[in-house]
């Protein structure tokens, strides 16, 4: 892979800032040996999930299904699943949910369970999809302005690990984003439930310090 590093990765981000997410995501491709998809398939999910197996077909795409998704979710995965025939790979905890909503609930953000909820919904899944891929290129749904957090970040970033995380609609808008569906004809699907981020400008945990 092409030495990106903490010293230049600055510079390759000011060279695609005004590039598209297709010369993006074929930049990316070219230089990793193993990349994956990551995709929660909410609302704007079909348009990274579109733009990455459209240069790469069997590029493998990881969901960490926490089980509290929409019945709305389900049938979007599915429908994305036919009509890009994603080369899927679906995570799950390790426990089901009566069993956690039994032992943890689903406990609010003040509840001092919560921490315990996330890794076990999310982040363990998450964690143990990437010692199974070992991907040395991720692309991501990262946009600025979603988070505090997100905004510190970049169309490029590298991981605590030395991942290179890729956002190609990182400075797309809403709006942008809607266009480029449309002119692809992808679905948006905006009933969706995230139980551990909870909140809309709160980070989900998979994305910090990995």
């Amino acid at each position: 892979m092409k030495k990106i590093t903490s010293d230049n990765i600055g510079l390759f981000n000011r060279n695609l800032r005004y590039e598209s997410p297709e010369e993006i995501v074929a930049f990316a491709l070219q230089i990793a040996q193993n990349p994956i998809v990551t995709t929660s398939f909410g609302a704007f999910s079909a348009a990274l999930l579109h733009a990455a197996t459209h240069l790469q077909s069997n590029i493998p795409i990881v969901w960490c299904d926490t089980g509290y998704n929409t019945s709305a979710t389900y049938r979007h995965v599915q429908d994305l699943s036919e009509r890009l025939q994603l080369n899927l790979d679906i995570y799950t905890p390790q426990f089901t949910t009566a069993f956690l909503d039994h032992t943890l609930g689903r406990p609010d953000l003040d509840n001092p369970n919560h921490s315990t909820f996330s890794e076990k919904v999310k982040l363990e899944p998450f964690q143990r999809a990437l010692r199974e891929y070992e991907p040395d290129v991720w692309f991501t749904n990262l946009r600025k302005g979603q988070t505090q957090f997100r905004n510190s970040l970049d169309i490029l970033s590298l991981t605590e690990t030395g991942i290179l995380k890729v956002s190609p609609f990182f400075h797309y808008t809403d709006d942008e984003l809607l266009r480029y569906m449309e002119k692809h004809d992808l679905p948006a699907e905006f009933d969706y439930f995230d139980p551990v981020k909870a909140l809309s400008h709160r980070e989900c945990g998979i994305h910090l310090g990995k």
